[in-house]
């Protein structure tokens, strides 16, 4: 009996013919060919990944915490603009970790939603860290417990963005309309407001250009990702080898994918941004970025498959329990196949699952866990 689909209604058996056009969701063990089939998939890492014309734009030290304001070219597009963040007074090589921003429905700012520069951050993105981060700019605090953190901005946000007017001249119609229909009420100015809202409905026409250029948004930022790795573990003060990434919601996206990309990554912090694709059906789709949808994956693995295809590197994935993105069955499957995968191999160890009440979040109870597991299992004594 064909399963009905609310969101699908009289297509709900779209979804049984896909299943008898080929494999849905198999599971796909870790190793080399999913490793294979996930870069094919994403595309857009066939070329150099190193940072180019590499610039210090700024320095400072408050807080405990020695920053600079760095920026390079990725190839194309405007430079990419990063905060690097250290131990003030640090002198020996540390462990290197790639911090990475969330997506939040909010473009204008990158890598300024969770890490502090020079100057106190405006009262949109303290509201914004309120809600999300337990109020702090956890990048910062990260640094304090002995890392080297670099926190790039990444294709489509702040310094890496498209420019208003270029936005505005494909969707300005739905970003008014939008925008009347739902003015800011939560103080937001509204230059960031309207920025944010074409960037919502400019995804879209960014995934198609992806598409029709051989790759896929998850692709493109994943490769811009790793170059910020290899800017990282570049600098004399990083120890050499290997680093950590860890992010929550579209950071836990990019965690995920620069995990099954980068044998650099010795330890992966993936938050609320873990869910069988099965779980999404009927609930969530519409809610998430093109980035947790690779064009053709599906048809090798499922989402859990591509986080862990370079099991058993170490794998943290922390779940928000009343998380809206997910259902809680979809969590729970992919916490169970990913248990699954790393106990196939013999590594049960290798992969944490946690569990805490409340929204989509990466709150300080969480941060303090997250940490505390990359001391322990990051590879830091490599």
């Amino acid at each position: 009996m064909t399963q009905q689909y609310t969101q699908l209604g009289i297509f709900s058996d779209w979804v049984d013919e896909a299943r008898r056009q080929g494999p849905l969701f198999p599971e796909a063990a870790p190793g080399p060919e999913t490793q294979r089939l996930v870069r094919e998939a994403l595309g857009f890492g066939n070329g150099p990944e190193t940072p180019q014309d590499v610039r210090v734009e700024a320095r400072w030290e408050r807080a405990g915490v020695a920053g600079e304001e760095v920026s390079w070219s990725v190839g194309y597009g405007p430079r990419t603009q990063a905060y690097m963040l250290k131990p003030a007074g640090a002198e020996a090589p540390l462990p290197g970790v790639i911090a990475l921003h969330d997506h939040g429905a909010f473009k204008f700012y990158g890598k300024e939603k969770i890490a502090d520069g020079p100057a106190d951050p405006p009262p949109v993105l303290t509201a914004y860290r309120d809600t999300y981060y337990g109020g702090r700019a956890w990048a910062n605090a990260l640094a304090r417990e002995g890392y080297v953190v670099v926190v790039p901005d990444t294709f489509l946000w702040s310094s890496r963005g498209f420019p208003l007017e270029v936005m505005l001249d494909q969707v300005g119609d739905d970003t008014a309309a939008a925008l009347a229909m739902f003015p800011p009420t939560d103080g937001t100015p509204f230059e960031i407001a309207q920025y944010n809202t074409a960037a919502l409905f400019h995804e879209h026409i960014a995934s198609k250009y992806c598409n029709v250029l051989g790759t896929t948004m998850a692709g493109v930022v994943a490769h811009e990702d790793r170059i910020a790795v290899s800017y990282l573990l570049s600098r004399p003060d990083v120890l050499p080898g290997r680093a950590s990434c860890i992010g929550l919601s579209g950071g836990g996206n990019r965690a995920a994918l620069l995990n099954a990309t980068d044998e650099r990554i010795a330890a992966a912090v993936i938050v609320g941004l873990m869910c069988t694709y099965p779980g999404l059906l009927d609930h969530n789709i519409s809610t998430h970025t093109w980035m947790l949808f690779p064009f053709g994956w599906a048809r090798h693995g499922d989402w859990p498959d591509l986080a862990a295809c370079r099991a058993p590197s170490p794998l943290l994935v922390q779940y928000d329990l009343d998380d809206d993105l997910f259902t809680p069955e979809g969590m729970t499957a992919a916490h169970d196949r990913l248990t699954r995968i790393f106990a196939d191999i013999g590594a049960p160890e290798a992969y944490t699952g946690q569990f805490y009440a409340g929204p989509h979040r990466f709150d300080l109870a969480m941060q303090v866990e997250a940490f505390a597991w990359l001391k322990r299992l990051s590879g830091d004594n490599d």
